[in-house]
This record gives structure tokens, C-alpha cells and sequence, in this order.
């Protein structure tokens, strides 16, 4: 994985990670990565500075986290709210998955199974897998994703 400092046409700077610079040049070139703030999708890699390793070993503990300025938003549940921009992005996601893609239900990990395996024809889809059967996807070089589900645009 390649992580990559992003720029919007609009000067917007997030960060994005990538399997390869070939996989974010071709997302890039058809229009598929998006600024979280604008949903502008004219979007280049920034500059960025190198990590060096020296040799050093990395800190046996992660730094302490920066005081925040007040308590995070909770919404129902105690659960934390998803900022705006972040869940108008996951509803997006979610729109286009559903749009060109085959739902499959909880059948999700032995479909991905035989469509790797060349039982079915390849396509795309979704569904469930519990944590147990995408790890085993993952360990037979199987490669899925996990997106956060939320509620549609216009529910």
C-alpha cells in the first residue's frame, strides 16, 4: 500500500492510500477519488516529504492523543456521530456499489470464493461476511473490502 498526500482543484489536502501509483493514477484519471471536503474530483498528489529510516526503532508506545477542544459528538448509542463530509462520502460509496454491483447477501464469502476460483463468472458484488470468513478470504489471497454501511441519501 502507498500512501499518498492529496490536493483538490479546489486546494483542498487529505490523504489517501493506494495499492500501487498505477492503481491511484487510474483512479485518478477516471475521476474516482474524491476530496472529502468539496467532492471535487480533479485530484493530484501533493508534496510530500520522504520518511527516512535511519535505523532508529520506533517508539515502543504510540503518542499520547492531543486534548480535544471539547467532548467528540455522540450520536444515539454512545456511539460516535460521523462527521457530515465523511458520511456524504460513505453514502456515495454506498449508492455506486449498489448501483453496478450484485447483491449476494450473507452468500458474500463463498461467491467471492468461486468467482476467484473461476466456478462463476467474474463480477462484482456485496454482501455480508462475518470477521472469521474475510479473514479466511484474505489468507487465500482472496481480496475484499470492508465499507462502513450507512443509511442512503435519501432515507
Amino acid at each position: 500500500m502507498i500512501h499518498y498526500d492529496l490536493r483538490c482543484a479546489g486546494g483542498h489536502e487529505f490523504d489517501g492510500w493506494f495499492r500501487s501509483s498505477a492503481a491511484f493514477d487510474y483512479q485518478a484519471e477516471q475521476g474516482l477519488v474524491e476530496c472529502p471536503a468539496c467532492g471535487g474530483n480533479q485530484v493530484s498528489r501533493a508534496l510530500m516529504a520522504p520518511r527516512l529510516n535511519r535505523g532508529a526503532a520506533e517508539p515502543a508506545t504510540p503518542p499520547e492523543p492531543k486534548p480535544a477542544s471539547g467532548p467528540p459528538a455522540m450520536a444515539v448509542g454512545g456511539m460516535p456521530a460521523v462527521p457530515d463530509q465523511v458520511r456524504a462520502v460513505l453514502q456515495r460509496i454506498r449508492a455506486e456499489v449498489e448501483q453496478k454491483c450484485d447483491y449476494v447477501g450473507p452468500r458474500f464469502a463463498e461467491e467471492a470464493r468461486a468467482i476467484h476460483e473461476g466456478a462463476v463468472p467474474v463480477r462484482p458484488i456485496y454482501g455480508e461476511a462475518t470477521e472469521e470468513q474475510a479473514e479466511s478470504l484474505a489468507e487465500d489471497g482472496i481480496n475484499v473490502a470492508r465499507i462502513p454501511w450507512v443509511p442512503r441519501a435519501d432515507g
